[in-house]
């Protein structure tokens, strides 16, 4: 318990209070109370800020007592405003007369009723008054609010008669809520009694159902404007899914409809269960400590629990780094955990208040007591869509029955009953080693997992349950488990459980028009139940140390046969987790126009069945990663690769030779030229075979047009932008004059105009002109395509290669395409790689995504003389992969070891968050 008096001694300082007035009265002050009042407000604003020293020194002894800190800080306005009410009643009002009805109460409501606030939270107080016009009332409170601003407080206050209270908490669900929770604090008790005895009289009475309507309508609303999953990375304390608010809603409906005093009479009214209060308490004080501590370290009211704020919140709560997962992702779990089990706690709490409803609804009416009959099905209840136990014990007497439910409400597209979930979480720990190798059980799961209409919805439900946890231990490792960076939306039961779902929905044919080669293979493969194995088992090892696609694939060796899956079907598994991130890297960081880019993913995979398997699996994998990850560009990629690997494993070889595949692109160029067809004739020989092989048909061609116009019209420069859709993205082409670092100035131009560059292909022909194509989107992946930034572009490059603007500093100065990105440690890396390619050096440069990264690297390639003639870009969030074919000047491959050690280092250095500091403090010493 607190000790009071430490926080804030109320009797000592009314006595000194009135000592200063007594000071002043004997020094001759005709109005005491007024001269007093500077030397009062010290008083209190001292108090204020011992009470709060108090209590964030407590919070560092007890960081995780969050009940303990918000009724600290409650008390704390109690006695300020007790005392700032006697203060202006008793010394500042002497001179105005009070007739008996000048009377005057403080309620405190809202989060404050409930003495639970938090270091910055607002003081929420309603001043009601027991006559309306009275001019005493009036100044009283308004010499009271005073006092109060001056002391630093943020008031939200209203100040009516008790008629106009009970008027707008009928008109208003906001009045009526925060009435609802209204408490006492000082000033006339029997007006206090009146507001609460009309209040639950005249507002309340015969209307339940309708708050309960309106205040889970308020809530989903609330949902939807934070981002309506209780798993978003950057969640909202107060407001968010799981979070305190959703906790609040419940006493809010159990306190209106059962007039209950504090939460824990919600256990008999039969709402909770002993052991679902504790749950509802332990989650309640981690979030109000997780809340104290955002307020504690920011210094403000600050709910939203950004990455920046994780590490330090997690620090001051005292988690630690463990093998495989940092203090901030333990916390961060931790934290999910809870609100998960906010979420558990409301299912059972509404549906409970549903059923109330209905009875109520039951005894009333034409049809009162019919009751129609449910049917039974193996020995369960289904009725009205839902399906429910028959008895308290039937999980007990055969807990394979835990799984069985929700096969059945899978297969049969129903909901499993509320008090059915309550038995099926109490009895989860049933699920012991012995029923996790029943065969029938496993035969379940597995019907469950590869379900025909939803079992993404129903194994949302299990692992709600905490069934699915129990039965597939390994899974449970990685339930409510967040990735700290800024590329993985979502925790990864919960980035697994959508994945399930999207092969589902492919499965049905639902996502036809974003996946149609995935929803053409899923009718494909041999075994779609090895399909969606696979997707559960991909990530199930993060968290463990150590590289989670191997120690996944052992896993699923020991997983695949106690599913029932067969020797190859488990062997098909095995491989696809511990390859399930070969395909997205192979598209996304290597030149797919390389043969051996495709010769050596093509040995890795050697099946086509394994090849569909995996891209399915890919494409789940990076859409479930969150929205707005997945999109047109990265389909082509990966269209492109499983279309090259597919014909190489049917054929066992490619199917044209260079020369071959040269003259067929030029063919397919000269059909989409039509009428400009002998461009081809005229300018085609100026290309190279590398040229041809590399370039899309549709680019080729507009690459001939727009070289042609730029030689008819005597162009040093042509810069053609066009937005291609079924890219997904901008195409920019540049053709210039060839000249040493024209690859890195064009970079830099783009991203200047704002754009970022996903893929480059860089062009000399015969006659010495470049002819460079870049693809770009915005920073957040979407088209680049705006008139004004295509207009925006062409300035930028145009400017930049005619050096009218300093390309280092103006690109040091753009801000980190993720406003958070400085939160996380990216530790930069250089990687050669002299076996990817027969003919380039591929190296890949990991390091913080900033604008002037590509910009840096090419500069730094350029001075170390080496030409790039591709490049490829992939973001993850705060994190860039920048991947380039090069060569140096003679043509050749860099293999030189002290060359690739001096090169490395220069690259280390260029892309540095040291670096990047240095030159933003240039340029302000500059400025």
């Amino acid at each position: 318990m607190i000790d009071q008096r430490d926080v804030i001694d109320r009797r000592a300082i009314a006595g000194r209070i009135a000592e200063l007035v007594a000071e002043a009265k004997a020094a001759g002050q005709k109005k005491a109370g007024e001269a007093a009042r500077p030397q009062v407000l010290a008083l209190l604003k001292q108090a204020l800020e011992n009470g709060r020293a108090e209590l964030a020194r407590r919070l560092v002894e007890r960081p995780s007592a969050g009940h303990e800190n918000a009724a600290g800080h409650a008390f704390l306005m109690d006695q300020l405003l007790r005392l700032a009410h006697d203060f202006v009643t008793r010394d500042l009002l002497t001179a105005m007369s009070r007739s008996p009805r000048e009377v005057l109460t403080i309620i405190a409501v809202g989060g404050y009723g409930r003495a639970e606030m938090s270091p910055h939270s607002d003081v929420d107080v309603a001043f009601v008054t027991g006559m309306p016009g009275s001019a005493w009332c009036e100044k009283a409170v308004e010499a009271m609010l005073y006092l109060l601003w001056d002391l630093g407080l943020k008031i939200g206050q209203s100040s009516r008669t008790v008629d106009e209270t009970i008027q707008m908490a009928i008109a208003d669900l906001t009045i009526r809520t925060a009435l609802l929770e209204g408490r006492y604090v000082w000033g006339d008790k029997a007006l206090y009694a009146d507001v609460s005895r009309r209040f639950w009289a005249e507002v309340a009475a015969g209307t339940g159902r309708q708050f309960v309507s309106e205040k889970l309508e308020e809530r989903n609303r609330r949902h939807q404007r934070m981002g309506d999953s209780r798993y978003v990375v950057e969640p909202n304390v107060k407001d968010g899914k799981g979070g305190l608010r959703d906790l609040q809603t419940l006493y809010w409906i159990g306190k209106f409809i059962h007039r209950v005093r504090s939460a824990a009479e919600l256990v008999d009214k039969g709402l909770f269960t002993p052991a679902e209060y504790r749950s509802f308490r332990k989650a309640e004080s981690f979030l109000l400590a997780v809340r104290a501590h955002l307020h504690t370290i920011t210094g403000r009211a600050e709910d939203r629990l950004t990455f920046d704020l994780q590490r330090q919140v997690a620090t001051a709560m005292n988690f630690a780094d463990r093998t495989g997962k940092s203090s901030v992702e333990r916390f961060m779990q931790f934290y999910f955990l809870q609100a998960k089990r906010v979420g558990s706690l409301t299912g059972v709490f509404l549906a409970h208040i549903d059923e109330e409803f209905a009875q109520k609804r039951a005894r009333r009416g034409l049809l009162a007591g019919f009751t129609a009959k449910p049917r039974i099905v193996k020995g369960y209840r289904v009725f009205g869509g839902t399906i429910a136990a028959p008895s308290d014990d039937w999980f007990q007497k055969d807990p394979v029955r835990l799984i069985e439910i929700f096969r059945m409400a899978e297969e049969m597209g129903l909901e499993i009953h509320p008090s059915t979930m309550r038995q099926a979480d109490r009895d989860s720990g049933l699920i012991q080693a012995e029923m996790r190798e029943d065969s029938r059980a496993n035969a379940l799961f597995l019907d469950l997992l590869s379900g025909r209409r939803d079992p993404e919805t129903v194994l949302r439900w299990m692992n709600e349950a905490g069934v699915f946890g129990r039965f597939v231990p390994d899974f449970g490792r990685v339930n409510a488990q967040m990735q700290f960076d800024m590329y993985h939306h979502y925790t990864v039961d919960e980035h697994t459980i959508r994945a399930i779902g999207l092969v589902s929905q492919i499965e049905r044919g639902l996502l036809a028009d974003d996946h149609p080669r995935a929803t053409r293979l899923i009718h494909k493969v041999q075994s779609r139940r090895a399909q969606y194995v696979a997707v559960l088992l991909h990530d199930i090892a993060k968290g463990r140390g150590g590289d989670h696609s191997e120690l996944g694939a052992e896993i699923a060796y020991e997983l695949c046969p106690r599913f029932g899956l067969d020797d190859g079907e488990t062997q098909l598994v095995a491989w696809l987790v511990r390859q399930h991130l070969l395909m997205s890297a192979t598209a996304f960081k290597r030149d797919l126009t390389d043969p051996k880019t495709i010769e050596d993913f093509v040995a890795r995979v050697q099946s086509i069945e394994r090849l569909r398997h995996l891209a399915i699996l890919t494409a789940v994998d990076i859409r479930a990663v969150g929205p707005g990850v997945w999109n047109s560009w990265k389909g082509q990629l990966l269209g492109e690769l499983f279309d090259a690997a597919h014909e190489r494993l049917r054929l066992g070889h490619m199917r044209h030779g260079r020369s071959q595949r040269v003259a067929a692109k030029k063919e397919a160029v000269r059909a989409a030229l039509k009428d400009d067809a002998a461009l081809l004739d005229r300018h085609g020989k100026l290309f190279d075979d590398a040229y041809w092989i590399a370039e899309p048909g549709d680019i080729a061609a507009m690459n001939i047009v727009q070289y042609d116009a730029a030689r008819r019209m005597e162009h040093e420069l042509s810069i053609h932008t066009e937005h291609c859709p079924e890219r997904g993205a901008t195409m920019v082409s540049v053709i210039a004059s060839d000249h040493p670092g024209l690859f890195y100035r064009i970079a830099g131009g783009i991203h200047l105009a704002g754009a970022s560059i996903i893929d480059a292909r860089i062009h000399t022909t015969r006659n010495g002109w470049a002819v460079d194509n870049f693809i770009v989107q915005d920073p957040h992946g979407a088209p680049f395509n705006d008139p004004g930034q295509l207009e925006r572009i062409e300035s930028s490059i145009t400017d930049a290669l005619a050096g009218r603007i300093a390309l280092v500093p103006r690109l040091a100065q753009r801000p980190l395409p993720h406003s958070r990105a400085k939160a996380f440690e990216v530790k930069p890396q250089v990687i050669f790689d002299n076996k990817a390619s027969n003919r380039f050096t591929v190296i890949e440069v990991h390091a913080r995504d900033r604008s002037a990264l590509l910009n840096r690297v090419a500069r730094t390639l350029f001075e170390n003389r080496l030409v790039v003639r591709s490049a490829h870009i992939t973001n993850f969030g705060e994190r860039a992969a920048d991947t380039f074919y090069v060569t140096d000047l003679t043509g050749n491959r860099v293999t030189a070891k002290d060359r690739l050690v001096r090169l490395e280092r220069e690259l280390l250095d260029a892309v540095s968050d040291e670096r990047q500091a240095a030159l933003e403090q240039a340029e302000l010493e500059q400025a």
